[in-house]
């Protein structure tokens, strides 16, 4: 999915446009989807792709990554692309989506995850939409 830079701006609201397309990072824990519980699928902000499920959300317990919505997979193994981001002097793996290259989060290891995995993914970056428990 290829956009202008303008016609990004247009689609996204200003939060929105500077996490997903510049990479940025929303504050810790001001998401909306942080706490959020409800059965649902969790799809890119900017394209629409299915890139989280409810069931794979978790509770982080790494103080520093438990500001952000936790999920320990992604929903197909298709979903997303992780790239090295060597940024702000750290070394992370970027988690971004393939169909549209916005700027989800971060993926980094956590015992506290089922899977050993935290993708560690900005909640305004996210599209929630809740299913039939």
């Amino acid at each position: 999915m290829q956009l202008t830079d303008e016609e990004w701006r247009k689609r996204l609201t200003p939060e929105q446009y500077a996490v997903l397309r510049q990479k940025a990072t929303e504050a810790p824990f001001s998401g909306e989807l942080l706490h959020n519980e409800a059965p649902g699928e969790y799809r890119c902000a900017a394209c629409g792709n299915l890139v989280f499920k409810s069931d794979a959300k978790y509770a982080s317990a790494v103080p520093g990554l438990a500001g952000w919505p936790s999920f320990a997979e992604v929903a197909d193994s298709d979903a997303i692309v992780l790239k090295g981001d060597t940024s702000h002097g750290m070394q992370r793996i970027e988690a971004i989506c393939k169909k549209c290259g916005s700027h989800l989060g971060h993926l980094f290891d956590d015992e506290s995850s089922p899977t050993n995995k935290h993708y560690c993914i900005n909640s305004c970056a996210l599209d929630f939409q809740q299913t039939k428990g």
